[in-house]
């Protein structure tokens, strides 16, 4: 199946099937496929929380205006950002950088302190917002990749992020929830699965110059 067959095939499940469940090499796909994704500059200022104790996502159910995919699909994924951007992450990134390509200091240095100003000079809102962004990006990627896997999956906004912040205990981490992605496999009788997927025809939505 080629990609685009695959994103035909896709759909935001609205039902999943809660006894099949993703095997661990299908995870490791979606972790990798998440630890890849495109970010500014790099730098990475979000997280990827893997859920699968059904004891904690019972209790997400509510705060998730009681939709059940959050209980019933394989694993739970919340894609957080950090609460705010230090200096350290700013030295992690350049610090893999120099070790990985082995770059020298000399030629990262103003690179670093820049990268540093910028984020200096943002407010605590708006670093959010720009890593808000990024976690979109993220949520497209993974959403694309469980296509091509054969993976189902819902992505999500409709959460009260505090009650799931609490409950996840994310502020221990200085991360925040912004996005959820239930993954796992339809169940049989989802009536959405047989659903025509309905789409502007492709000249309405892309404007050739």
């Amino acid at each position: 199946m080629n990609v685009i067959e695959s994103l035909q095939w896709r759909y935001a499940t609205k039902k999943f099937d809660p006894s099949k469940i993703l095997s661990e090499e299908k995870l490791n796909i979606l972790k990798q496929a998440f630890n890849l994704t495109a970010t500014s500059f790099g730098l990475q200022t979000i997280t990827l929380l893997v859920v699968k104790d059904k004891v904690v996502r019972e209790r997400l159910v509510e705060p998730s205006f009681n939709q059940k995919q959050v209980l019933n699909a394989s694993h739970l994924l919340v894609i957080c950002i950090n609460e705010t951007i230090l200096d350290t992450d700013v030295d992690l990134l350049f610090d893999n950088i120099k070790n990985i390509r082995d770059t020298p200091e000399t030629i990262l240095k103003p690179y670093r302190k820049d990268l540093k100003v910028m984020m200096k000079n943002m407010t605590k809102q708006e670093r959010q917002e720009w890593s808000i962004k990024q976690a979109y990006i993220a949520l497209g990627n993974l959403m694309t990749v469980c296509a091509i896997e054969k993976i189902d999956s819902c992505p999500m906004e409709g959460f009260v992020p505090e009650v799931f912040d609490d409950i996840l205990n994310l502020k221990a981490k200085s991360l925040k929830s912004v996005l959820l992605l239930p993954v796992g496999y339809r169940a049989a009788d989802d009536m959405f699965a047989s659903f025509k997927k309905v789409r502007k025809f492709v000249d309405e939505s892309v404007i050739e110059m």
